[in-house]
């Protein structure tokens, strides 16, 4: 039986792509429209969670229970709205190329909704690099239960110890390490290191642009 090929995970927002503050900025846009003030910074350490679970962290379960569908829709709006100003983060593609060069399988593991994966894949514009995609879609529970993570190694017919996560939060770095696969961080997501730290990430790197030019002890979470 052929070994399967060793595969590096990847979440997209804050990890590929520049979106996060792009996502703080439409969930405040859409509260405000139901006469909410929520401080972008506690938005922001909610990201890379499930938009009902934002929502009833934030708000309460009485409020999501009666708008909290509302307040998803006018995020994924205001989100889309933002698309022609969204950019990959430097090194993202290179990283990428890097990876297939190496013989390893690149997989998009991300929590995006349909709408939102689709804007982002766009702005990525890596297609031919990457061997599979995974989304919210694809799993019961959003992180940082494991769900999306092991619908990924599940996908490409992975074990968790052939495969290696990246991402960017606390959600992130919580999700594949209950998956059972080393789990290292991005600071591009805007999350402090001493947070990624607890979280328990394997290693911390400044981008996707660090990751490259540390790829070879980055494969060394292969090792784990």
């Amino acid at each position: 039986m052929v070994e399967p090929k060793p595969a590096v995970l990847f979440d997209v927002d804050g990890t590929l792509v520049d979106s996060n503050f792009h996502h703080v900025v439409a969930w405040h846009r859409a509260f405000l429209d139901v006469g909410k003030e929520v401080p972008c910074w506690r938005i922001h350490g909610l990201i890379g969670r499930s938009g009902s679970e934002l929502v009833q962290i934030l708000l309460g379960d009485e409020f999501a229970e009666l708008h909290g569908a509302d307040v998803e829709k006018r995020h994924t709006r205001y989100f889309l709205e933002s698309a022609s100003t969204l950019r990959t983060l430097p090194g993202a593609r290179e990283l990428l190329g890097a990876i297939s060069e190496h013989g390893w399988r690149a997989v998009l593991a991300t929590s995006a909704g349909e709408d939102e994966l689709a804007v982002l894949r766009d702005v990525l514009d890596a297609e031919d690099l990457v061997s599979a995609v995974t989304s919210a879609a694809d799993a019961d529970k959003s992180k940082p239960h494991p769900d999306i993570v092991t619908s990924a190694l599940k996908c490409i017919g992975a074990q968790p110890g052939q495969a290696v996560f990246l991402g960017d939060t606390v959600w992130d770095v919580q999700a594949g390490r209950r998956a059972g696969v080393p789990t290292a961080a991005v600071l591009s997501g805007g999350i402090a290191r001493e947070a990624l730290e607890h979280a328990g990430a394997a290693a911390i790197y400044a981008g996707p642009l660090d990751v490259r030019a540390r790829l070879e002890e980055f494969g060394q979470l292969l090792r784990l």
